[in-house]
């Protein structure tokens, strides 16, 4: 069982206060996990990392000395490197902080609801590991490398992320952040609890790359978080719509697709 076995994490930020609130809540989220350190800086991040082998490192990616990328790039060197975290508040740097294989990346002000949901992926991850997964262990670094690969693009190839745009700024939009995307003239609109985005590919597309247990088209121009809803309610005329829970949002549902909500 996860809460059987040790996890260990290490926090480097050069604000105190994120450090601080990080600190805090993943106390609440994972009142398991044992923070081993939290350093300041990159340099300090590195030395961390190599005398305590923590499972875990959260790393913000603009630090004095050291950037968080860099520290990444020297953990390379490691026979055990820890499951890699960027925070920052800078999303410009997403597509490179993936190809230095960040298993995930927070965005500040942090979001204790997005924190949640990438320590449970962190706890899956790791199952997976002690489990043994990585059966041959043609190397620590291997292994790892090869398991976040099959997490970040696994065998059904669902995205994890759009990648969206908000004026001038191109943004990767987690799909756990997705409440629901509708298209609109020559574009799609992604609405998230805080945040509106736009996209170019088309609806029909965009269904096809999405998990269908989590997405529901209900309407030809409409796909709707499942979990985003919160009640289903036909109106005076025997039209059907969707509540969402949060908001005041009210998504009308096509004829062909009422019958997705026979089980609800």
């Amino acid at each position: 069982m996860m809460e059987q076995l040790t996890i260990t994490a290490i926090i480097a930020d050069d604000e105190p206060l994120l450090r601080h609130h990080l600190n805090y809540s993943l106390a609440d989220v994972w009142p398991q996990l044992d923070v081993v350190a939290s350093e300041s800086d990159g340099k300090a991040a590195l030395e961390s990392i190599k005398l305590l082998q923590p499972d875990i490192a959260f790393l913000d990616i603009r630090m004095p000395g050291l950037d968080g990328i860099s520290v990444a790039k020297a953990l390379r060197k490691l026979d055990r490197i820890p499951v890699i975290v960027f925070i920052t508040a800078y999303d410009e740097y997403a597509i490179q902080a993936f190809e230095e294989h960040a298993f995930d990346y927070l965005l500040k002000p942090l979001n204790e609801k997005r924190l949640m949901t990438t320590c449970e992926r962190i706890k899956a991850f790791l199952v997976a590991v002690r489990a043994g997964e990585s059966e041959k262990k043609t190397g620590a670094v291997d292994a790892i490398e090869r398991l976040v690969a099959r997490i970040q693009t696994p065998p059904n190839r669902y995205l994890r992320w759009i990648k969206a745009s908000k004026g001038d700024d191109i943004c990767l939009v987690s799909v756990d952040d997705v409440n629901y995307l509708k298209a609109e003239d020559k574009y799609v609109s992604v609405y998230t609890s805080d945040n509106e985005y736009v996209i170019s590919t088309p609806l029909k597309e965009l269904i096809k790359q999405l998990d269908p247990d989590t997405f529901w088209q209900i309407h030809r121009a409409t796909i709707v978080r499942v979990e985003a809803i919160e009640r289903v309610k036909r109106d005076f005329t025997g039209r059907m719509y969707v509540h969402l829970n949060e908001g005041s949002t009210k998504l009308a549902v096509s004829r062909n697709a009422q019958g997705l909500f026979k089980q609800m």
